[in-house]
C-alpha cells in the first residue's frame, strides 16, 4: 500500500459533519484506509474573496489506488457532499479534497500535480500536515518539517483540536 496525504477543507454548512463524512467515505473505499487525521484548524480564506473562515484538516491514508484513481475518488466524495464549484477558485465550499503527497511521486499534468503545487505556500495545509507527518519526505528529500520552516504565508491558522461531530458548523 502507498502512503498519501489528503487535505480537506470546508466553510459552508456543518463543516464538522462534512469533514467527518468525507473521512468515512474515504475509509469505506475498499482500497483506502484512513490511518491518521490531524486536528481541525480554523483558517482565514485565501484568494481575496469575502467568505466565511474555513475548517481544514489533513488525513494520512494508505491506498492500493494509483494517484489518478485516488483523485477520482476524492472528486466523487466532493460530489456526494455537495462539494465545490470548480469554476470559482478559492470560493466557498461544503468540502474540498486535495491530494498533497503520494509517496515520492511527482506528476504534472492537466488533472493532477503532485506534490500539490501550492502546498508549500499555504499555512492552512502545512500546519495540519506537519502535525501528523513532520518526517514525511517530499520529492527532493526535504521533510515536511524542514519545508514548513520556510513558509511565508501569514494567514491566520488556529488549531482547534480533534474533530468533534457534535460541535456544529464552522
Amino acid at each position: 500500500m502507498a502512503a498519501a496525504y489528503v487535505s480537506m477543507g470546508c466553510n459552508l454548512g456543518n463543516c464538522r459533519a462534512y469533514l467527518g463524512q468525507a473521512l468515512d467515505l474515504l475509509d469505506a473505499h475498499p482500497l483506502i484506509r484512513v490511518k491518521k487525521i490531524s486536528s481541525l484548524y480554523l483558517t482565514e480564506p485565501v484568494g481575496g474573496l469575502r467568505q466565511p473562515d474555513f475548517l481544514n484538516m489533513v488525513a494520512g491514508i494508505e491506498t492500493d489506488l494509483s494517484p489518478e484513481p485516488l483523485l477520482e475518488v476524492c472528486r466523487l466524495v466532493e460530489e456526494q457532499l455537495g462539494g465545490r464549484d470548480r469554476g470559482a477558485p478559492h470560493g466557498p465550499r461544503t468540502i474540498d479534497l486535495d491530494i498533497l503527497l503520494y509517496e515520492q511521486v511527482e506528476i504534472a499534468d492537466k488533472d493532477l500535480t503532485l506534490p500539490h503545487p501550492r502546498m508549500l505556500e499555504r499555512a492552512f495545509v502545512m500546519a495540519p500536515l506537519m502535525e501528523i507527518a513532520p518526517h514525511a519526505r517530499l520529492p527532493g528529500g526535504r521533510t515536511v518539517a524542514e519545508a514548513a520552516t520556510s513558509l511565508a504565508d501569514r494567514h491566520r491558522v488556529e488549531k482547534l483540536g480533534a474533530l468533534d461531530l457534535d460541535g456544529g458548523g464552522c
